[in-house]
Protein backbone atom coordinates (compact mmCIF):
# COMPACT_ATOMS: atom_id res chain seq x y z
CA UNK A 1 0.00 0.00 0.00
CA UNK A 2 1.97 2.74 -1.12
CA UNK A 3 0.75 6.36 -0.66
CA UNK A 4 1.30 8.83 -2.96
CA UNK A 5 4.95 10.99 -2.24
CA UNK A 6 2.56 13.98 -1.70
CA UNK A 7 0.79 12.63 0.88
CA UNK A 8 1.19 14.42 4.84
CA UNK A 9 3.42 11.75 6.93
CA UNK A 10 1.33 9.75 9.41
CA UNK A 11 2.69 10.60 12.88
CA UNK A 12 6.12 9.92 13.61
CA UNK A 13 7.35 9.12 10.17
CA UNK A 14 8.80 12.66 9.11
CA UNK A 15 11.69 12.08 11.66
CA UNK A 16 12.89 8.69 9.24
CA UNK A 17 14.23 10.61 6.44
CA UNK A 18 16.44 12.16 8.55
CA UNK A 19 18.83 8.87 8.83
CA UNK A 20 17.04 6.92 5.87
CA UNK A 21 16.99 9.70 3.49
CA UNK A 22 20.64 8.86 2.14
CA UNK A 23 22.74 10.08 4.78
CA UNK A 24 24.15 6.46 5.41
CA UNK A 25 21.78 4.52 7.00
CA UNK A 26 19.81 2.47 3.67
CA UNK A 27 17.09 4.53 2.09
CA UNK A 28 13.97 3.67 2.25
CA UNK A 29 11.86 5.40 -0.79
CA UNK A 30 11.06 2.82 -3.64
CA UNK A 31 11.51 -0.09 -1.27
CA UNK A 32 8.97 -2.74 -0.41
CA UNK A 33 6.28 -1.22 2.10
CA UNK A 34 5.97 -4.69 3.40
CA UNK A 35 9.79 -5.67 4.06
CA UNK A 36 10.04 -2.11 6.09
CA UNK A 37 6.95 -3.33 8.30
CA UNK A 38 8.03 -6.54 8.98
CA UNK A 39 11.71 -5.12 9.69
CA UNK A 40 9.86 -2.83 11.89
CA UNK A 41 8.12 -5.19 13.66
CA UNK A 42 10.55 -7.57 14.44
CA UNK A 43 12.35 -4.45 15.79
CA UNK A 44 9.44 -4.01 18.03
CA UNK A 45 9.18 -7.75 19.17
CA UNK A 46 13.12 -7.55 20.04
CA UNK A 47 14.69 -9.19 17.25
CA UNK A 48 17.28 -8.15 15.45
CA UNK A 49 20.43 -6.28 16.10
CA UNK A 50 20.07 -3.69 18.84
CA UNK A 51 20.38 -0.36 17.45
CA UNK A 52 18.43 2.77 18.25
CA UNK A 53 15.29 1.42 16.11
CA UNK A 54 14.38 -1.12 18.43
CA UNK A 55 13.43 1.22 20.89
CA UNK A 56 12.37 3.44 18.17
CA UNK A 57 9.69 1.03 16.93
CA UNK A 58 8.28 -0.13 20.47
CA UNK A 59 6.43 3.28 20.28
CA UNK A 60 4.54 2.73 17.87
CA UNK A 61 1.28 0.21 17.05
CA UNK A 62 1.54 -2.62 14.50
CA UNK A 63 -1.26 -0.02 12.40
CA UNK A 64 1.52 2.98 12.84
CA UNK A 65 3.96 1.08 11.38
CA UNK A 66 2.64 -0.65 8.40
CA UNK A 67 1.28 3.39 8.26
CA UNK A 68 4.54 4.86 8.03
CA UNK A 69 6.01 1.44 6.21
CA UNK A 70 3.87 2.64 3.45
CA UNK A 71 4.65 6.74 3.62
CA UNK A 72 8.46 6.21 3.60
CA UNK A 73 8.57 3.20 0.69
CA UNK A 74 6.55 5.96 -1.41
CA UNK A 75 9.48 7.93 -4.20
CA UNK A 76 10.04 11.00 -3.86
Amino acid sequence: MALPAAAAPPPGASSCAGCHGGGGMPVLAGQPAEAIAGTMLAYKAGRGSPTVMDRIARGFTEEEIRAIAAWVSAPR
